[in-house]
Parts: structure tokens; sequence; C-alpha cells
């Protein structure tokens, strides 16, 4: 059975985004949970706190977040892509950091490398379009 490749991509990003939200739960949920069925009413003592590093509260928890919004917006891109009839042939390769997407490849034309850079743009979540790809010579 041959999957489409937009299929793929969607199907990939609906992953990416639900395993980032899974990530996301407290390490002391299970061991309150754990107290509560046996019955036991000792007190759990706090977490160790790591190592003082000067990053600013909730840093990671942001950049956790960032990390799944740049993916479910590379994967979206790339199913645009695909899905425009003259560029769905094409190997444009797509990258997303801190919402600013970053096109590479080789396209057949100047139209063709505007319309990737257009689909990328108005794509949600999407900052900015690095462009880097080349228009081949015919």
């Amino acid at each position: 059975m041959e999957m489409k490749p937009a299929l793929l991509v969607v199907a990939l990003a609906a992953t990416a985004v639900l395993t980032a939200g899974c990530e996301q739960r407290g390490t002391n949920d299970t061991a309150s949970k754990r107290d509560t069925a046996s019955g036991s009413m000792a007190q759990t003592s706090p977490p160790a706190t790591a190592p003082s590093t000067n990053t600013p509260p909730g840093t990671t928890t942001q950049r956790a977040g960032n990390t799944a919004d740049d993916a479910a917006i590379t994967a979206k891109v790339k199913a645009a892509i695909l899905a425009e009839p003259g560029l769905k042939s094409l190997q444009i390769d797509v990258d997303t950091k801190d919402q600013t997407v970053t096109l590479s490849g080789n396209v057949a034309s100047d139209q063709l490398r505007d319309r990737a850079k257009q689909i990328a743009m108005s794509t949600e979540g999407v900052k900015n379009v690095v462009d880097n790809l080349t228009v081949k010579a015919s």
C-alpha cells in the first residue's frame, strides 16, 4: 500500500505535536498517584533542584514548546509545498527555527521560487522566510 507524501507529512506533524504535549507532564504526578493508591499519607519531599545556570524561569519549557511549534510549522510548509502542482515534484528542503522557515534546494524558475516563498510565508506561525533556493539553468 503506497501512502501519499502529503498524508505522511501530516501524520508526522500530528505525531510530533502529540509527542511534545506528552513530554510536558511533570514527574511528580506519578509519585503522588502511587502514594495515594497505596494509602500512604507520607509526605513526599520536594524534587531536587538542579544547580543554577542563571537561566530565566520557564526557558526550558519555552524552548520545548518552540521546538514543537517549529516541527509543526515545518510539517505544514512541507505539506503545502507538496500540494502545490508546480512544486510537488521538486526537492525543496524546509527547516524551521524560532518560527523562521529556511527553504533550500533547486527550482525550475523564478516564479516557482516566489511561489514556494509565498506558501511558506502564508503558513500559520511563520514569522520570517529565508530563501536559499537556487533556480536551475534549463
